[in-house]
């Protein structure tokens, strides 16, 4: 008996392990070779996927399904497509992207102000007035902050950053307000109430330089640069007379004077 007994408990412990019950992971068997090729086979199909002129010096190689990307392409926006093409092929779980951006250099003072002037006109036309995106640049990696509204806009200022010459990386920070038609209607009250006033309608003329004003949930922010602490006021002021509005932050910059934020376009 007893020993029938020892022998139900070895095959009870042996059942145990094999099912993971001790924490242990359950054993696997291969005939020889088996697996060998799989990985040879998914890198094959990954760099397939970058059968394209852009991707011609990057190289993939795949280590228990994760894939890593390197060598150089012209364009930030190659890297992050190269990575979303590899992601699709069969047996990738994972990517590790390194791979560098060996476009034309340019200072990260001279690549700011070209991506300022850029991101200003951006979607001018389609409430540019409602977006407020700030930029920094430093050694080529631009973080894009501040706030869209739409994600529509968000995604247009992404692409135009992505795509530019000289970039290396992007950060997204941008924050899409709320999706609201009570928000929507503060938006134009509060815009109609800014430049209808005779000191401040001079900033509806130029697109690039409006006064910018983002909602969330009834919450006003005033961005932009203006020719005086009294344009500046009077702007505060008059968002604040809107019906609906809980409170107006004011970050409006005068003109010629230290900026305590970013400023965003």
């Amino acid at each position: 008996m007893k020993a029938t007994k020892s022998l139900l408990s070895a095959a009870v412990l042996a059942a145990a392990i094999s099912l993971g019950v001790l924490g242990l992971p359950p054993a696997t068997y291969a005939a020889p070779g088996a697996g060998v090729g799989i990985g040879q086979d998914t890198a094959a199909d990954a760099q397939a996927k970058l059968n394209k002129s852009q991707f011609k010096g990057v190289k993939v190689a795949v280590d228990n399904g994760i894939a890593t990307l390197t060598g150089t392409v012209s364009l930030y926006e190659y890297k992050k497509d190269a990575a979303n093409r590899v992601r699709k092929a069969k047996g990738v779980a994972a990517v590790r992207n390194e791979i560098e951006v060996a476009g034309p250099g340019a200072s990260d003072s001279d690549l700011k102000a070209k991506l300022l002037e850029k991101l200003t006109y951006d979607r001018v036309g389609y409430g540019n007035a409602f977006n407020a995106i700030s930029l920094n640049v430093e050694n080529g990696v631009v973080t894009l902050a501040g706030h869209a509204r739409t994600d529509v806009d968000k995604d247009s200022a992404l692409a135009l950053v992505s795509t530019y010459p000289g970039v290396k990386d992007v950060v997204d920070e941008i924050e899409v307000d709320p999706t609201s038609i009570m928000d929507d209607q503060t938006r134009l009250a509060v815009a109609r109430a800014i430049y209808a006033y005779p000191s401040l309608n001079k900033y509806a003329i130029d697109p690039a330089k409006p006064i910018r004003i983002s909602v969330q949930n009834g919450h006003v922010e005033l961005y932009g640069v203006v020719d005086s602490k009294a344009d500046k006021d009077t702007a505060n002021i008059r968002a604040n007379g809107v019906a609906g509005v809980f409170s107006v932050k004011n970050y409006l910059q005068v003109a010629g004077q230290p900026s305590e934020n970013e400023k965003p376009q």
